[in-house]
């Protein structure tokens, strides 16, 4: 495990040579740690932030300044408070805790499934076998990310792993579901993106205005859900 400054005032705690393979092992102590973290009180501490193997802490440098702690000492007197509690966590390895699964309905029709035949030529599969195999699976958010609100997914059928657009998209509907690599992904708002899109759910993932404003959050389990237009529109916010 490594903690290191981000500029003078963040710092990261990475884990030591990342393994694709055991990323999903490595989330729920990643998830672990930041909680630590947030329960260590740290004076200065403002905000924290997980992504698939490190966490970063963001810090208000005043804090510790106005407790007559230097500009010098600032990165080491962060870091050290940090590392001491990310040290127990080395060779950790958490279980991941059980949360109530978020049920996403998904409309494919190809009006909002702007990619599916494409996904489904490169996995040498139907539309339709894309659509069942991805409904069939169950997924884990990983981190939240790119835009407010966006959940990286884990738990992508390996027979639907398909590569982002060559050529991105300016403009990528909010609401739209997607498959990045080996990820699954839903756009909270319109942005652009190089996701292959697959299909749109109604549901809105980003409200400022609500407590707490993203949907889904990092740890959350999810499973998405077939529905007809009606349905969709059924459902769409107002």
């Amino acid at each position: 495990m490594k903690t290191t400054p981000l500029g003078d005032s963040a710092v990261t705690i990475s884990f030591s040579e990342p393994n694709p393979v055991d990323i999903a092992e490595r989330l729920p102590t990643v998830w672990a740690l930041r909680e630590a973290i947030d329960k260590a009180a740290i004076p200065g501490v403002v905000e924290i932030v997980s992504s698939y193997d490190s966490v970063t802490v963001f810090v208000d440098p005043l804090v510790p300044l106005s407790q007559g702690i230097s500009a010098a000492e600032l990165s080491e007197w962060f870091s050290e408070r940090i590392g001491n509690v990310a040290a127990p966590f080395e060779k950790k390895r958490s279980r991941p805790k059980r949360t109530a699964e978020v049920e996403v309905p998904v409309c494919f029709l190809d009006e909002f499934a702007l990619d599916l035949e494409d996904v489904a030529a490169r996995c040498g599969l139907t539309p339709e076998n894309v659509i069942q195999r991805f409904c069939d699976a169950r997924y884990q958010v990983a981190c939240i990310g790119f835009t407010p609100g966006f959940p990286y997914l884990s738990g992508l059928p390996a027979e639907l792993t398909a590569p982002r657009r060559s050529v991105p998209r300016t403009a990528v509907p909010a609401g739209s579901v997607a498959i990045g690599g080996n990820q699954a992904g839903i756009y909270p708002s319109s942005s652009p993106g190089g996701w292959n899109v697959i299909g749109r759910t109604p549901l809105k993932l980003f409200d400022p205005q609500i407590n707490p404003p993203s949907l889904l959050t990092t740890g959350a389990r999810v499973c998405f859900k077939r529905v007809s237009r009606s349905e969709f529109e059924e459902q769409a916010p107002p």
